[in-house]
């Protein structure tokens, strides 16, 4: 079935259900030109007569449309639980959002996510990077040692999240899980992403582990390699 066009089915849907909001973002895989046939609309609402934030679901307009409802400061701890998981899921919302109403308060709020946004995750410390290598070095032990197929598989994906997560850490850059690893890796370097995504896909459909092993290893180097011995934590 063809969808109405996102922009003015996002304006119906505020007509119906939100029509006298402060503001409102269209974000998500439309506005970027990511859409597939299975996406749906991200609206971030911002309404001074809400007591607190939620988020809701609706099918609506031949559309799944999810909405994040927020009043005028409730927004703010959001930013800053997703500065502090470096995940900014709602800072690029509203960077990247198209902006379908505005009472004047839009303008200020998009700056702020611009900012943290340009701004980066906090610096990991010396003795975090030592937690991030042992879990690492341990999770690749096991890859290496997995003659199971089917665990190896899920040792790969793990081994996948943690490698991402350590590189793109250490240079202060934000992280992702499901397909915005990869999102988040190619925003980072875009030949080290497709150095990461031929190396994991090489294991699945042969189960050659090598270069798996080479990037997972060459990604900890710079910061002391592999780490077992002498780890210790809560001592």
């Amino acid at each position: 079935m063809k969808k109405n066009n996102p922009y003015e089915a996002a304006q119906k849907f505020l007509e119906k259900y939100f029509p006298n909001c402060n503001g409102a973002l269209l974000a998500g895989s439309v506005v970027r030109g990511e859409a597939t046939e299975t996406s749906d609309l991200d609206i971030v609402i911002f309404d001074e007569t809400f007591p607190s934030s939620y988020r809701e679901t609706f099918l609506e307009f031949e559309w799944p449309i999810e909405v994040f409802v927020h009043n005028g400061s409730s927004y703010k701890s959001f930013f800053e639980i997703d500065r502090e998981r470096a995940r900014p899921s709602l800072p690029r919302m509203v960077s990247e959002g198209i902006i379908l109403r505005n009472d004047g308060i839009i303008e200020a709020i998009k700056k702020e996510a611009e900012e943290l946004l340009k701004e980066g995750p906090e610096k990991w410390t010396e003795k975090t990077i030592q937690i991030k290598r042992y879990f690492l070095t341990d999770t690749l032990d096991d890859f290496i040692g997995s003659s199971n197929r089917a665990e190896g598989i899920f040792i790969a994906n793990t081994l996948a999240e943690l490698t991402s997560e350590f590189v793109l850490r250490n240079n202060r850059r934000w992280i992702g899980t499901s397909k915005w690893i990869v999102r988040s890796l190619k925003a980072f370097d875009e030949d080290f992403a497709n150095q990461f995504v031929e190396a994991f896909d090489t294991y699945y459909t042969t189960g050659d582990k090598s270069r798996v092993i080479c990037l997972v290893e060459a990604a900890m180097e710079p910061h002391g390699g592999r780490l077992l011995g002498g780890f210790s934590l809560g001592k």
